[in-house]
């Protein structure tokens, strides 16, 4: 039995006018398959609003905080802290599972910790706020319960940095010398290519990785070579 999101508004400190509007964040599209009649739509289309929200405001906060990066380490950033991942994390703390409706089908397939469910209930919830409250006060919510502290470590620490670019800036640091990415084996149709690529230092294969384009094999092949950097 979900709880009434009207404990949610209080638990976030964000009196909703327009209850209705909170109480559709979180509903599933499979809820609806059950009850066919209910007087709200899924939750899709306050996912497709918040989604777009959550971008702006992680460029406002980028922008105000951190004005010496380049722009595309804001591209970066944004990919490393608005992802699915961080969002279910964010979602789970403010416990929005309890709210959710859903199909018992979903309910039996444990879709209260579904990540993806728990991602999109996030960014409904966003774009609820925008349209009952403002741009502000979701911009006040996302800081408190998705960047935190967050988003300022993974800047500090430049963790947003694709393995690739943190491989080559350890190896330069340390030799003054990059390493090298060759393929090794390309496989099937032209149209549907798969590369198996490696990653070489002096001689010795750090890493390879195997994915449908040379950047994300490449981009692997890094990621597998932070755990053989006793071989440099």
């Amino acid at each position: 039995m979900a709880l009434n999101p009207l404990s949610l508004s209080k638990k976030i400190n964000i009196p909703f006018k327009d209850h209705n509007l909170l109480v559709n964040v979180f509903v599933h599209r499979s809820y609806l398959n059950e009850h066919k009649n209910f007087y709200l739509p899924s939750n899709e289309r306050l996912e497709f609003l918040g989604d777009s929200v959550l971008s702006l405001i992680t460029s406002v906060y980028l922008f105000r905080k951190f004005p010496y990066l380049e722009e595309g380490d804001y591209t970066e950033i944004k990919s490393a802290v608005v992802k699915t991942d961080s969002l279910a994390t964010s979602a789970q703390k403010l416990g929005l599972s309890d709210y959710l409706l859903l199909s018992k089908g979903e309910e039996k397939s444990g879709g209260r910790n579904n990540k993806n469910i728990l991602a999109d209930s996030f960014e409904a919830l966003i774009g609820a706020i925008f349209l009952d409250r403002s741009f502000e006060e979701a911009y006040r919510f996302v800081c408190v319960h998705l960047f935190e502290k967050r988003l300022d470590f993974i800047v500090k620490n430049k963790q947003y940095l694709p393995s690739k670019s943190k491989l080559q800036e350890l190896i330069q640091a340390k030799f003054k010398m990059i390493p090298q990415y060759k393929v090794i084996e390309q496989t099937g149709p032209e149209h549907r290519r798969t590369f198996k690529v490696g990653v070489f230092f002096n001689g010795k294969k750090l890493g390879e990785g195997t994915a449908k384009s040379k950047k994300e094999a490449e981009e692997e092949a890094a990621k597998k070579a932070f755990e053989n950097l006793d071989r440099l």
